[in-house]
């Protein structure tokens, strides 16, 4: 392209074409004029044209640079980029509740009740400026693309003598809005997101916003200018125990003869150490269910403007299966779910079976929001494993890309009975915590050999069938039973190596025994490595392992393991309240932890 000079003569030729453009708003119609001569060969000049013009400015904007305000202007509006140099807006899925007596999330009313729930909503500006009486013969409107306009509402803030009026304009059941009586000024939409990323919607969404001419009152225009902007809907995001922990939920248990009052009781001594809220939930509520950590897991999105913590309630549904929707859900705390479409739901479905790492670098790659671990099976075998919706709505989040690891060997098969991570202020920030026979049968062998083969598993447990250390090395059946669960174990310690970039200073092996039952296995006792992470205060189920000097060898081992890191451990009776039924602390508690301090649209997935 060529600028013109004072004096410029181009050829006529029909490959010539002239731009002309105009960077000054018009005042009035027709205020700029360009004079087009044409010339004949010996430079006389033929004829005159004038091209009259005006200017006017059609502009959508959103907080394209991420700051939490909306600025005017922008290139390259309709791309959205990652990176800490990247662009585009963010949208927030207005999935709490922030409208007293309303059943539901807010995403549910195509109607704004409250101004708290216009803090959930990005904002996007349409200014117009040019001179008024253009805009009589032409339109603008706003429109979705219909493959978005499910998953977006936008409401049109009109100010009224009295209070703002916020107008639902655009969403699933309208695709285009013209404004009436338009001229120079702002108008300002507030938009929600209606669906998180998931398995077909990558989390794009567009408007646009058309000039169009009218030639007639019920013809319907042709545009002449569009410009266009872009949105992702921010992820779901889950916390690593790394992150500081703020609220511990668990239920209280009175019925029966598996009541956990002896547990809460070693739990509020915990809470009281790492100075952090304790939410004990009744038994009315919970409907006599214990497993508060395989029904929920407590995560967050962020915008610049705005973030709040959301509760992921898992497929399972048993008696706390009403719990996050009736208990959790509120202002500014959102809810979601995933329900598999007629599928039968397994054990794997639980969110026992789904954790999350600290931040890791994988062969120079780096992952700052950790990655999720989804329990499965082995890659190539058939058996239980976590829904297909569920997986889907974790891998669509696209910003802590899942790892699938081994789970099913396990009877309940969650990976947190077999793995955990803990904070270190050391090396990553954090170690690996892996269930580990061969680290028990060898602390067994020492004792065995220093003369403490007599000294039994399960003293004080009324009921319990005692083991001594020398009956528990005797055992071919129950080391068979082992060598098999380490393989299992090694399987994914050489996978998470791998995928989080581990080396094995960064692993601590926890001894633990394990017991086949048909061809699945249990813990043989209390789970240690099923332990709740408070910041540096560890809440571990305790062994009831063999009494050596008067201190069980499983719990001094353990705490030789873990308090040079800076860990106090405190160890949790556990036993007939989970442990017998198949759990262990981990699966009895959960825990709402801070948001990272790092932006999810700074990362580049």
């Amino acid at each position: 392209m060529t600028k013109p000079m004072i004096n410029s003569r181009w050829p006529l030729d029909p490959d010539i074409e002239v731009v002309v453009t105009i960077d000054v708003i018009s005042r009035t119609v027709n205020d700029n004029k360009v004079k087009i001569s044409y010339y004949g060969w010996e430079d006389n000049e033929l004829s005159v044209a004038w091209l009259y013009l005006t200017c006017v400015d059609v502009s959508l904007d959103v907080d394209l640079s991420r700051s939490g305000r909306v600025k005017s202007k922008g290139k390259d509006k309709a791309k959205w980029t990652w990176g800490p140099n990247g662009q585009g807006a963010v949208l927030l899925v207005n999935c709490d509740r922030d409208s007293p007596g309303t059943v539901g999330m807010d995403s549910g009313q195509a109607a704004i009740r409250t101004t708290a729930d216009l803090q959930d909503m990005s904002v996007m500006l349409l200014r117009t400026q040019g001179p008024s009486a253009v805009f009589a013969d032409y339109q603008v409107v706003l429109h979705v693309p219909e493959s978005d306009a499910d998953k977006v509402r936008v409401f049109h803030a009109i100010r009224t003598d009295s209070h703002p009026q916020y107008i639902p304009v655009l969403g699933p059941d309208r695709l285009s809005y013209v404004l009436d009586h338009f001229g120079s000024g702002e108008n300002t939409f507030y938009v929600e997101g209606l669906a998180f990323p998931d398995r077909g919607f990558s989390g794009l969404v567009s408007f646009s916003a058309s000039l169009l001419e009218v030639p007639h009152k019920n013809s319907p225009g042709t545009p002449i200018f569009t410009d266009t902007v872009v949105f992702r809907v921010a992820p779901w995001i889950m916390t690593p125990n790394t992150q500081q922990p703020t609220e511990v939920f668990v239920c209280s248990i009175q019925r029966g003869s598996d009541s956990n009052e002896v547990f809460l009781e070693g739990l509020r001594v915990l809470l009281r150490k790492a100075n952090c809220k304790l939410t004990i939930c009744s038994e009315v509520e919970t409907r006599s269910d214990r497993w508060i950590q395989d029904e929920l897991e407590f995560g967050y999105v962020e915008a610049p403007h705005k973030i709040f913590p959301v509760v992921f309630d898992s497929p399972r549904n048993r008696g706390l299966k009403d719990f996050a929707f009736k208990k959790i859900l509120g202002p500014d705390f959102g809810y979601v779910t995933r329900e598999p479409p007629g599928r039968e739901i397994t054990s794997l479905d639980s969110f026992g079976n789904l954790d999350v790492s600290p931040p890791v670098t994988v062969r120079g790659k780096e992952y700052p929001l950790g990655r999720i671990l989804i329990g499965s099976p082995l890659p190539w075998a058939s058996g239980r494993r976590m829904s297909k919706a569920v997986r889907d709505f974790l891998y669509a989040q696209k910003v802590q890309a899942p790892v699938e690891i081994y789970s099913e060997w396990l009877s309940v098969g969650h990976v947190d009975e077999f793995l955990t991570f803990v904070p270190a202020y050391d090396r990553k920030g954090f170690r690996l915590l892996l269930a580990s026979p061969n680290a028990c049968y060898k602390l067994f062998k020492e004792k065995q050999r220093q003369g403490h083969g007599e000294a039994t598993l399960f003293v004080g447990l009324k009921n319990a069938e005692r083991k001594s250390i020398d009956e528990i090395l005797a055992d071919e059946p129950l080391k068979n039973d082992n060598r098999h669960v380490q393989r299992c174990i090694d399987w994914n310690r050489d996978l998470l190596k791998q995928e989080l970039g581990l080396s094995e200073q960064d692993i601590i092996d926890i001894p633990q025994l394990f017991i086949l039952r048909g061809s699945r296995a249990d813990a043989f006792f209390p789970d240690m490595v099923n332990m709740l992470v408070l910041g540096r205060h560890l809440g571990i189920p305790k062994p009831f392992g063999p009494q050596v000097g008067g201190q069980c060898c499983l719990e001094e081992r353990v705490r030789a393991l873990l308090e040079p890191l800076g860990l106090t451990c405190t160890f949790i009776d556990d036993y007939f309240s989970y442990h017998v039924l198949s759990g262990d602390v981990h699966c009895g508690t959960n825990v709402r932890r801070k948001p990272f301090a790092f932006k999810w649209w700074h990362m580049v997935p």
